[in-house]
């Protein structure tokens, strides 16, 4: 493809099962694409989803594409940013048009868009609306997310379900999320 640099790539195992991530990020003469491929074993299976997910130079994501295989059954998504909000496989899902991320529950590696695009510094917050791909990975929801930073390299994250303090590499790559990930990026 032309007019593709990579910047980084990030490489996660996962804590809470056994798994690992990888993904690198890109920059384009149009944006960014972040494409990676997650593998786990959870309930007696093994998973495995690749994804690209493609964001405009302001770091709003644009679309995504997901495939793969979750609990023995097939995955091929397509989730598009529309003027009404995300669309699932060109349905309209319920998040609302102001969601300008897009979180895909299954990595670390979606964490990066907001902290990009808000460059969280000292003693700042910044209040996210993501656009989230439940577990289930048929349907989408608004969440509302915020990043605080706590110290260099260390982000609080907060949402609806979840709060962690993240451990994060200067590219806006997470290195530990606790409880879930921990890894290294090449820069």
């Amino acid at each position: 493809m032309s007019g593709r640099t990579a910047i980084a790539t990030a490489h996660w195992r996962r804590l809470d099962v056994q798994g690992t991530d990888r993904c690198t990020l890109s920059r384009l003469d149009n944006g960014w694409m972040l494409v990676g491929q997650a593998t786990w074993h959870e309930n007696g299976a093994d998973n495995m989803l690749t994804y690209d997910v493609r964001c405009a130079m302001n770091w709003h994501c644009l679309s995504a594409d997901v495939s793969g295989e979750v609990g023995g059954h097939d995955v091929a998504l397509r989730l598009r940013c529309t003027n009404q909000g995300w669309a699932l496989n060109d349905t309209l899902q319920d998040c609302g048009a102001e969601c300008l991320d897009l979180d895909l529950s299954f990595t670390p590696a979606t964490n990066l868009f907001p902290m990009r695009r808000e460059e969280i510094g000292q003693a700042q917050s910044a209040r996210i609306k993501a656009a989230w791909l439940k577990p289930d990975l048929v349907s989408m929801e608004r969440l509302d997310q915020v990043y605080t930073w706590l110290s260099p390299g260390l982000i609080r994250y907060g949402s609806t379900n979840h709060q962690a303090d993240l451990s994060v590499h200067p590219s806006g790559f997470v290195t530990h999320y606790p409880g879930l990930w921990e890894g290294w990026i090449d820069a």
